[in-house]
């Protein structure tokens, strides 16, 4: 008897193992939860509200892509240096946070770009600086991994050349303090980051004519996870095509998101 009750109990045993496998790799109706991670200091994609709550144009697009999937959307908030580590270990299924395809092509799945961006150069309004090649012996700020320090150590390293210091931050809300202090001339970030930035803290900024480049946003997935990535972007170009995304684009018409939009056009 013992022996019988030994096997089932190793049949039990294997059984659950199985099924505890098939839920970590559900995909498609097995899917309950959709883990988002996204850098909670990067407005208006990402960022927590003044009651504490994760909102954001990127937010609440993968909020109506779980409301058709019937799935539960996880805010993951994460240290954007970690966000490979993230990705790979499974703790997020995807990275969706104003994250640029152009040069991390083959690092992930992308699904379809959905947002033209640029990267712009902010200064002080009485500053004298009025376009790039002002900045030449002056300290310009930067958030690190991100595309503005990309483009500065790449198509635009010679004009980075000519500055006296390039500063990277962890954050651009730390930058822009530093900006306002007076401890750096300029800041180097996307522009709907600028917009936002610019229409929280009043005129004292403008945004240079001159971009420092130009790109485009999609979600990242684990290279190789072309199931969940066809599954989203499925779901988007829905949204783009009953309208969906520019009605969520309205809500951030502050910071230019309807004229951002490239999904669907």
């Amino acid at each position: 008897m013992k022996k019988i009750m030994m096997i089932a109990l190793s049949v039990i045993t294997v059984s659950a193992m199985l099924a505890g496998c098939s839920g970590k790799t559900a995909s498609g109706s097995d899917r309950k939860i959709f883990t988002v991670g996204f850098d909670a200091e990067f407005p208006p994609y990402g960022y927590m509200d003044d009651k504490g709550e994760y909102v954001g144009f990127d937010l609440d697009l993968a909020q109506e892509v779980c409301n058709r999937k019937g799935w539960e959307l996880k805010k993951q908030p994460i240290d954007w240096d970690a966000k490979d580590m993230e990705l790979s270990s499974g703790a997020i299924d995807c990275i969706w946070n104003g994250f640029t395809i152009q040069g991390r092509e083959d690092a992930y799945t992308w699904t379809i770009p959905y947002v033209d961006n640029s990267q712009v150069f902010v200064v002080k309004t009485d500053s004298g600086i009025k376009a790039p090649a002002d900045l030449a012996g002056k300290k310009v700020g930067v958030q690190k991994d991100s595309s503005a320090l990309a483009a500065l150590e790449g198509d635009s390293k010679e004009l980075a050349d000519t500055f006296n210091e390039l500063v990277q931050y962890a954050d651009y809300n730390t930058g822009f303090m530093d900006l306002e202090a007076g401890a750096i001339d300029a800041i180097a970030i996307d522009i709907g980051v600028a917009s936002y930035q610019i229409a929280q803290k009043g005129d004292g900024y403008v945004i240079l004519d001159e971009q420092l480049a130009s790109e485009q946003y999609g979600v990242g997935f684990l290279k190789g996870n072309t199931e969940l990535k066809d599954e989203v972007e499925t779901v988007l170009k829905e949204m783009a095509d009953d309208g969906t995304i520019l009605k969520i684009a309205k809500e951030y018409s502050d910071f230019g998101m309807e004229e951002s939009i490239c999904i669907g056009k």
